[in-house]
């Protein structure tokens, strides 16, 4: 089962700081991102990856200031071919969802199952909320 991390708290400038460098690192490094629904239900955040071909240790998933992140690498079978037609993506992947609501990132679980990854993160109770 792939792990979900909770990284260090970093003031909001960093903050935008790693987003502006991770989107420009994007751009070229020819990163792309997975198809992904997110979605919540009256008690968890759920998130859901679809990314055949790989095994549960290929992901990274983590959560800094209320955005999750999700990367990997889906690699391409090697040898050289000829394509009439390349429609499914390879190489480093990343996508990065913003969780509207306070969450319980110590109970989250997530799973890969028949190509999809899925990263369900309980909301947080009243009581659990930090105020920082």
């Amino acid at each position: 089962m792939p792990t979900v991390i909770r990284k260090s708290s970093e003031t909001l400038i960093e903050t935008r700081r790693d987003n502006l460098r991770m989107v420009s690192w994007q751009v070229r490094s020819n990163v792309w991102s997975p198809p992904t629904d997110a979605y919540e239900t009256e008690d968890a955040y759920i998130v859901r990856v679809e990314i055949a071909g790989m095994r549960e240790e290929d992901f990274e998933v983590s959560l800094e200031n209320d955005t999750l992140l999700v990367m990997g690498l889906r690699p391409d079978s090697s040898g050289r071919r000829a394509f009439h037609q390349m429609e499914i993506r390879f190489g480093k992947f990343a996508t990065a969802i913003g969780l509207p609501v306070p969450v319980n990132v110590e109970q989250a679980q997530a799973e890969y199952v028949n190509g999809f990854l899925t990263i369900i993160i309980p909301k947080a109770k009243p009581n659990q909320i930090k105020v920082e």
